[in-house]
């Protein structure tokens, strides 16, 4: 199930992001994220699992996915396309026309995953993470629109 997430998922969010990232966001973080304008979470759960999470912000008529994971136990069964999915129907809702995210160039699987999702490249961002590695900033417009033979790295 997807859902909203709320202040009282600050802990979940925080436990599934270090499970899916080197550095884990604390429950305070996330907080501050939320508490700011735009701001929302999506939560994925079965079975009283936190499978997934996406953080987002929306400034005017344009969302940032901030932070996208699926853990360990969960991947490679559309959880992530599902999540940006969802958080990207959200941010349409409330008004945006395009979203933007970054991403690491060296994976590969979330840059087929969001290139199937209709992402394309607008930027590069020279040693964006703490390792030095670079970042592709992506953009797509909304509505996202699956993109076929690209959701699953095919083409």
């Amino acid at each position: 199930m997807i859902r909203a997430a709320t202040l009282d998922d600050l802990e979940t969010l925080s436990r599934l992001h270090g499970a899916c990232f080197a550095e884990s966001w604390s429950a305070e973080s996330f907080g501050k994220l939320l508490a700011t304008p735009g701001a929302f979470a999506v939560l994925s759960e079965s079975g009283g699992t936190a499978d997934g999470f996406v953080l987002a912000r929306m400034a005017h008529d344009e969302a940032e996915i901030l932070s996208i994971g699926v853990g360990p136990h969960a991947r490679c069964k559309g959880l992530g396309y599902e999540l940006a999915q969802a958080a990207a129907q959200h941010a349409a809702t409330l008004g945006a026309r395009t979203m933007f995210l970054e991403v690491a160039v060296t994976n590969a699987a979330a840059r087929a995953l969001y290139a199937g999702l209709g992402f394309a490249e607008v930027g590069r961002r020279k040693a964006y993470y703490k390792d030095a590695g670079d970042a592709l900033t992506l953009k797509a417009a909304l509505p996202l629109t699956l993109h076929v033979g690209k959701r699953a790295g095919l083409d």
